[in-house]
């Protein structure tokens, strides 16, 4: 009788107790060239936008947490999970909060970045703006989002990167001149005290996300609820690019990818690779564009029929394209 309690408390506890993993496996696409949640998820306001065709579809990695030892079992066996342990995706220290506001923070980045990279490349007039600003940080309560930042330290910036360039001389409890506009009021002069950055007190953190935005005020967004991390950077400006310039990118295709993005288009390795291109194919895509840093993980998971493009910076990927579109054959690969 003991034996059969024992046996049935296990049997408890493997179907009801969570278990310290997640399983991680295919999570959902957008194309960025479409809607979202009834909305468009790149629209450019007042700047003159041409037809698009075909998909750019961003993708994106599955997270199911709160299982138990029979579901994480299933998972592992089911051949398109993986299980990891949960405090690599929600360290201990963190609450959940702050793990939500940590992924927001890095897909404001993302977005911003994918904004700047594609203005950059189109070569068209930029300002510098903020996009978002990080609670109590120390610019909340200074600054606030749309502040137009003119100049760092009498030096004056139009782009990210410049701005970026501008504070690499600033130092953790030391003050940093900003010119700010703020709507239609005359520029002034605020100061802000850097603080040690989270994780690198080296480094001097003001709480800025910056966005870059066209010279004449028109406003471009990039919206999609639920989603954080930076990893659809690229797809993002892809999109803004085929939307911003005559004739469609993709030539009709259905054309999937992932990779972060900085604001002056590099385009940087992301994890999940194998599950990103699972769902792509499962919906259609039959090009995707792949890190150049994640090229040989992606080579040895890549599902039949779907097509591997490498690309290590915006240009390489619109170059890419027009290459497909003129029926050559891009870089794999292998």
């Amino acid at each position: 009788m003991t034996s059969l309690l024992l046996l049935f408390a296990v049997v408890v506890v493997a179907l009801v107790v969570p278990v310290p993993v997640v399983a991680l496996g295919p999570g959902p696409t957008f194309d960025t060239l479409g809607d979202a949640g009834g909305r468009p998820v790149v629209t450019a306001g007042g700047l003159r936008t041409y037809p698009t065709t075909g998909h750019l579809n961003m993708t994106t990695v599955g997270v199911t947490d709160g299982i138990t030892a029979v579901q994480a079992l299933g998972f592992w066996a089911s051949g398109d999970h993986q299980l990891a342990p949960r405090f690599t995706l929600y360290p201990p220290e963190l609450s959940g909060d702050q793990v939500t506001q940590e992924n927001q923070q890095e897909f404001d980045s993302s977005v911003a970045n994918a904004e700047a990279a594609a203005l950059t490349y189109l070569r068209l007039p930029t300002k510098v703006t903020v996009g978002a600003l990080t609670p109590g940080s120390p610019s909340a309560g200074v600054l606030t989002a749309g502040d137009q930042l003119a100049a760092v330290g009498g030096r004056p910036v139009s782009s990210v990167p410049m701005l970026l360039d501008a504070l690499r001389t600033a130092a953790p409890g030391k003050p940093v001149t900003l010119r700010v506009v703020r709507g239609d009021d005359p520029p002034r002069d605020v100061t802000v005290t850097a603080a040690p950055y989270p994780g690198d007190p080296s480094r001097a953190f003001l709480g800025i996300t910056p966005a870059t935005t066209p010279l004449d005020g028109d406003r471009i967004s990039i919206a999609l609820a639920d989603v954080g991390g930076p990893s659809a950077g690229l797809m993002f400006t892809l999109a803004l690019v085929d939307k911003l310039t005559p004739g469609p990118l993709t030539g009709g295709r259905f054309v999937a990818g992932t990779g972060t993005i900085t604001a002056d288009g590099a385009v940087g390795p992301i994890s999940g690779i194998r599950f990103k291109m699972l769902k792509a194919s499962e919906v259609g895509a039959t090009t995707f564009l792949v890190p150049a840093d994640n090229c040989a993980e992606a080579a040895s998971d890549a599902p039949d029929g779907l097509q591997l493009v490498r690309v290590g910076s915006l240009g390489d990927a619109i170059t890419a394209l027009d290459m497909l579109r003129g029926g050559g054959t891009p870089p794999g690969c292998s």
